[in-house]
């Protein structure tokens, strides 16, 4: 189907069931209930699972195929949404001529900072990528802020205001990001008994391009291009003295993957109108490199499971307080819930970042392979297979 063979295409399926019935999977407790705390059928969460999904296949194809590790993909996510959020300002709230410009935006300044950055590999090549994240973050955040020519608004970030020009903008359509009309916020709300499922128009756009941008991950993947990229992965040196220059293949897939830096940032924007210079920050191309390892570098459905894994863990854990904890401790002595709360507390709320450290070590030295080797081992216990060294997730930097 669609010019994928049989695996790719289950893959693919597999994919496009998860999205498009995500509010159910996302809210498996009933509301009210002491388990709704680990619900994540909200149309927020569930945008953002998406969008970093987009954020880190793109990512993938750069890091996964060529073992280029990039510290400055940020840059491109934080330059998608301020193009995006100029669309708005400049002439409509319609979101495909954002999203739009967001990619082609992205694009030539991924090929602007490739160009440099891959005159130079392993480590050299990471830190000139993260030194031009950290001077666009600068740049955002500080000098493109001049009153003259303010054209990030600084730390207060770019929006919308009612006094923009918004040419195209009619009479009738929505004063908020629209797809033809239809707002990125219409939410349906299904209830059955005690559960509530959100249906958002918002997540359903960002659902669908997840699945079109996956596809063709897929088809990068399995083409002659996906191959020139493994082999430079697999040995740079020696591909470049067959007399195959691997520059142009190396900048073809750091674009690609700009782009798609470009419109998980374009979608951020066309959900929430609003770009600010904290999305370039380095911390962000961290994040990126965290799901993409996380999930399994080099597989096509890891980077989406490890960006759902980071997400899901930043808001669950984030949000659960003492007085949540002491509700579910009740049932214990007065000493013994306050010493079991005691223990705890340092791991959510503010410290959720010590529990995801937790799991990701945990990942990184019983897993080496990402959530992806741990579904393979999972797949192979149930059906009796002996259990096999996997590799698959090991990446080298390219030399």
């Amino acid at each position: 189907m669609l010019g994928l063979n049989k695996k790719d295409t289950s893959l693919l399926l597999v994919v496009a069931a998860l999205t498009l019935l995500a509010p159910f999977i996302l809210n498996p407790f009933p509301e009210g209930s002491a388990m709704a705390q680990f619900n994540a059928g909200y149309p927020d969460l569930m945008q953002r699972f998406v969008i970093f999904g987009i954020f880190a296949i793109g990512f993938n194809i750069l890091f996964g195929l060529t073992g280029y590790l990039s510290f400055g993909h940020a840059a491109f996510l934080g330059v998608g949404s301020y193009s995006a959020v100029w669309i708005f300002k400049l002439f409509t709230y319609n979101v495909l001529p954002a999203i739009a410009l967001s990619v082609v935006v992205a694009g030539l300044f991924s090929l602007l900072i490739g160009f440099v950055s891959l005159r130079r590999s392993g480590i050299y090549f990471s830190i000139l990528t993260l030194a031009f994240a950290q001077m666009s973050f600068a740049l955002a955040y500080s000098v493109l802020s001049n009153p003259r020519f303010n054209l990030t608004n600084g730390e207060t970030g770019l929006q919308v205001y009612a006094d923009d020009p918004q040419w195209f903008h009619r009479d009738g359509l929505p004063d908020l990001p629209h797809l033809f009309g239809l707002s990125m916020r219409s939410t349906y709300r299904l209830d059955l008994g005690a559960w509530s499922f959100d249906f958002n128009a918002g997540y359903y756009l960002c659902a669908v391009v997840l699945m079109v941008v996956f596809y063709l991950a897929i088809r990068i993947f399995r083409s002659p291009f996906g191959m020139m990229l493994r082999a430079v992965k697999s040995n740079q040196q020696r591909m470049n003295y067959t007399g195959l220059n691997s520059r142009p293949y190396t900048l073809a897939a750091f674009v690609i993957s700009g782009m798609y830096a470009g419109l998980a940032g374009g979608l951020m924007a066309a959900m929430d109108p609003l770009a600010g210079a904290e999305r370039m920050q380095w911390t962000a191309s961290g994040e990126v490199v965290l799901m993409t390892i996380l999930g399994g570098t080099g597989t096509l459905i890891g980077p989406v499971l490890g960006a759902g894994f980071i997400k899901y863990f930043e808001n669950i854990f984030s949000k659960i307080n003492d007085n949540v904890l002491h509700g579910w401790f009740a049932f214990l002595p007065d000493g013994m819930e306050d010493f079991v709360v005691a223990i705890i507390h340092p791991f959510i709320g503010k410290g959720w970042h010590l529990t995801l450290g937790l799991l990701f070590m945990l990942v990184v030295i019983f897993l080496p392979g990402g959530l992806v080797e741990g579904g393979q081992r999972l797949r192979n216990w149930v059906r009796g297979k002996p259990k096999t060294e996997n590799t698959s997730g090991k990446t080298e930097p390219a030399e």
